[in-house]
């Protein structure tokens, strides 16, 4: 039997710096984002009911019903999520705070019989939750904005682009992602911020060979030995490393140190 496909509207929602809380703090704070998520859901008139629903540990995978309007998973449902979340981090303690970073993506999902929902776009979806640049923009935001949100491509031309009521399309900065297997453009909004939000920097581990700043050359080798693009480090022993841009290493022992 051929599996169901269905495009379907899928969010999911990740709490921020979960780990090392312990059981009791871990179970609370999910308790406060199921029924916090909820409640959105049902503001924003979609039937919690009605949801494919996926336990993720430290957060929620929601495939919404057919039919669904995209747009309504970013506003109402954004702003009524995080003003319940900011409302429970008034009297919450640093154990059981909640910040929350939320991906939407939309997509022909496989439906099986007993509700499993399987795809590439759960693949996509789950990309845009584990970004770096959710995490660092949230990081980076004041302690008041309680998540980060990170749609596709896909997502943002059917939904942001348009300007519907209550979504501002210059709130929302561009990203570039390359996360494991997934490599493509994505769009960063922190609700509750006012302009673009903060986007970090590429890692510095991920610079070009040829614009890394060299080490200095050991003593005893002459400047003109050295070629463009190369890279000379000690290594932790008695030796010196080099390393063309060409990803060439040479390691030279040294004696009598």
């Amino acid at each position: 039997m051929e599996p169901r496909l269905e495009h379907r509207a899928l969010l999911a929602v990740d709490i921020a710096h979960s780990a090392a809380r312990g059981n009791v703090a871990l179970h609370r704070i999910r308790d406060v984002l199921r029924e916090s998520l909820r409640e959105a859901l049902e503001e924003s008139g979609i039937d919690w009911d009605a949801c494919l629903r996926d336990d993720l540990g430290d957060g929620f995978r929601i495939t919404a019903p057919p039919g669904v309007r995209k747009r309504r998973l970013i506003h109402p449902l954004l702003p009524e999520l995080t003003v319940r979340l900011r409302a429970h981090n008034r009297m919450a303690g640093p154990l059981t705070s909640i910040r929350v970073r939320v991906a939407l993506h939309a997509g022909d999902v496989c439906l099986g019989r007993d509700g499993q929902v399987t795809g590439r776009p759960l693949e996509v979806l789950a990309r845009l939750l584990d970004a770096r640049q959710a995490r660092a923009a949230l990081d980076a935001a004041p302690d008041t904005v309680a998540a980060s949100l990170l749609i596709s491509q896909h997502f943002y031309d059917e939904t942001v682009r348009h300007g519907y009521p209550g979504i501002e399309p210059e709130t929302f900065g561009k990203v570039t992602l390359a996360e494991k297997e997934h490599a493509a453009d994505a769009w960063l909004h922190l609700p509750g911020y006012t302009g673009p939000p903060h986007t970090p920097e590429p890692d510095a581990t991920t610079a070009p060979a040829d614009e890394s700043p060299a080490a200095p050359a050991p003593a005893d080798e002459a400047p003109a030995a050295r070629a463009p693009g190369k890279m000379v480090n000690r290594a932790s022993g008695n030796g010196v490393v080099y390393a063309t841009q060409h990803g060439t290493q040479n390691i030279h022992l040294t004696r009598g140190q």
